[in-house]
């Protein structure tokens, strides 16, 4: 994937290094594989302050805004501005996320996060949440791709959950859960809005280099990359790979299957008007 010489959008508040709060009992290694299968790739926005609130509280000093100077920062920050670029183009009145990088915890505007949560939206303070440590967590214990691309495709779901919130899809879906008659009902709704998040991913992955005169742009086999880890994170696998069993009215963000496909989709049309994954909630 070609990035570096795209352009820098000098928004990333990075928290790092600024004495987050630890995780008890053993740290990220052991919580993330017990948590991983509902919070991979962002909590559902329309229940993110309930779940971070049962989090242990604490306070966190701002971080320095700008572009980090660091690669993986860098890396953010580049690929955020792009994917600005990209939304501000298909979302009339679109307002760019902060993008927060942090490590162990830190406050949001949802209550205190912790990496173990993975990469998440908070919708209260329109801001994407990232411990970049999370990218080798997916890599070595879930087989995920270190690809920049599959890496980019974190940031870009965020990003797809920030876009259902100014567009006024999480509040529906949020309305659709309280009405639903079962959990499972409910899940399936969190579902569809998962899954328009990956599609949204490869939609802003289409039109990178239109929107940075090709500085940011997929190359050969990027796309690929992309799509193993989103069979990776497939509620089924993950399912599978923790309790050996696989249970669909527990899904919250769709099967293997459904994540490559909708990424593929997204890709494909280039156009989130091709991201209608609530057909069958």
């Amino acid at each position: 994937m070609l990035w570096e010489g795209g352009r820098r959008g000098g928004g990333v508040e990075d928290r790092r290094g600024l004495g987050g709060v630890g995780l008890a009992g053993g740290g990220i290694g052991t919580i993330v594989v017990a948590l991983i299968g509902y919070f991979v790739f962002g909590i559902d926005p329309t229940t993110t302050q309930q779940v971070i609130s049962q989090f242990d509280t604490g306070t966190q000093q701002e971080g320095k805004a700008g572009t980090p100077e660091d690669r993986a920062g860098r890396f953010v920050d580049i690929v955020s501005a792009n994917i600005n670029d990209v939304w501000a183009a298909k979302v009339r009145g679109y307002a760019p996320p902060r993008v927060v990088l942090y490590e162990q915890g830190t406050s949001t505007g949802c209550g205190f996060g912790q990496s173990a949560m993975g990469p998440f939206y908070c919708p209260n303070d329109s801001a994407v949440y990232l411990d970049l440590s999370f990218w080798r967590e997916m890599e070595t214990r879930l087989g995920a791709s270190g690809a920049d691309f599959a890496r980019a495709y974190v940031v870009a779901h965020e990003f797809g959950h920030h876009v259902q919130n100014l567009t006024g899809v999480s509040k529906k879906v949020q309305a659709a859960q309280q009405s639903a008659g079962s959990a499972a009902q409910a899940n399936r709704y969190s579902v569809a809005l998962e899954l328009q998040a990956d599609c949204y991913a490869g939609v802003w992955a289409a039109n990178a280099a239109a929107a940075s005169g090709g500085k940011v742009a997929l190359e050969a086999g990027d796309l690929e990359q992309g799509m193993v880890t989103a069979k990776a994170i497939g509620d089924d696998t993950l399912q599978k790979r923790s309790t050996g069993n696989v249970t669909p009215e527990g899904f919250t963000h769709g099967t293997s299957a459904q994540r490559v496909e909708w990424l593929k989709k997204g890709y494909q049309s280039g156009d989130p008007a091709h991201c209608d994954t609530f057909g069958n909630p």
